[in-house]
């Protein structure tokens, strides 16, 4: 078992932070194993594998007395031990010849597994292509899944949630164009079978605003069959997948941000009475009867009348 008491220092806690659960997760690294007897096909998988998924893969060259599906407590030791939430083994034997096992892992624990089956007739590596371009350390791949078998059966909609599981990375908020260059086509052609090709995108010059787009093959060449699968339990999928609380902020309402960035707020008011509406006081505009005025305001008022009287006789 492996103890995580209270963090000693300040670096020892920010290893722990990492650790837990988070909003937008982490890239998840992956553990690459070899079983006690693997062909030098499935062997050769593994390579590719770990080359598509650097840096954020680990690969063990030592040989692996793990049979997940009969005991899966070694998956969860070195998933806890490497802080890898994928695992992928790589056996052969008789009766499951060249055999690829995939896990996915929860507080590192098994949460799901698949096992495949790789055609060794059909398949051919990275290394195979030669003289073409191989894709670059950190390039996330573009995936495309093409093929009605996989609405057939919830079966493949694992199979593919899970390869888009694999092959995610990080999440960013802008991609330059020359890193979108490799894809990774996933073609379920039937159910229970998947090709896998890898090609990079060539942009050259037509002549015209759009370039020429043609796409090269550059590896690997896979094709898989699903032999056996283990779902995730019920109650641990509901917890793998719950958004952690405190993590989600609460939008508040009548606030938002302009095009500059400035905050904007809105504020409703209620109707305004406007004849209580305070203004300036006058005494010339005051209201008042002229039973009431002083004698002085009483004779302005009549020499105001009486001088147009007077203009006109004159």
């Amino acid at each position: 078992m492996i103890r995580i008491g209270k963090p000693r220092n300040a670096r020892s806690k920010r290893a722990l932070a990492e650790r837990d659960p988070k909003l937008i997760e982490n890239q998840k690294t992956t553990l690459i194993l070899r079983g006690t007897s693997a062909s030098e096909t499935i062997q050769s998988v593994l390579t590719d594998l770990h080359a598509l998924k650097k840096p954020a893969s680990i690969k063990f060259s030592k040989k692996n007395d793990i049979h997940p599906f009969d005991d899966h407590s070694g998956f969860d030791f070195l998933s806890g031990k490497n802080d890898a939430s994928l695992v992928v083994l790589g056996s052969h034997s008789k009766k499951r010849p060249h055999n690829l096992t995939v896990a996915r892992t929860f507080d590192h624990k098994v949460l799901d597994m698949l096992e495949f089956g790789v055609d060794e007739k059909t398949y051919k590596s990275l290394e195979a292509f030669k003289e073409v371009e191989k894709p670059r350390v950190g390039m996330k791949p573009l995936l495309l899944f093409s093929g009605a078998a996989w609405e057939q059966s919830d079966q493949m909609k694992r199979v593919r949630n899970f390869w888009m599981d694999f092959f995610r990375g990080e999440n960013v908020k802008a991609v330059d164009v020359e890193g979108l260059q490799y894809v990774l086509s996933f073609l379920a052609a039937e159910e229970g079978k998947v090709h896998i090709r890898g090609s990079m995108i060539r942009t050259k010059r037509s002549g015209q605003k759009l370039p020429r787009v043609e796409v090269e093959e550059t590896g690997p060449r896979l094709d898989l069959t699903v032999r056996r699968e283990q779902e995730a339990q019920p109650e641990m999928w509901k917890e793998a997948i719950k958004t952690p609380f405190k993590q989600v902020t609460k939008t508040k309402k009548n606030i938002s941000t302009d095009i500059i960035g400035d905050k904007i707020g809105r504020i409703h008011t209620g109707k305004q009475d406007l004849s209580k509406l305070q203004s300036r006081k006058m005494k010339g505009l005051k209201k008042r009867d002229i039973d009431h005025m002083d004698m002085d305001d009483a004779t302005l008022v009549d020499e105001e009348e009486a001088a147009p009287k007077r203009a006109r006789r004159s």
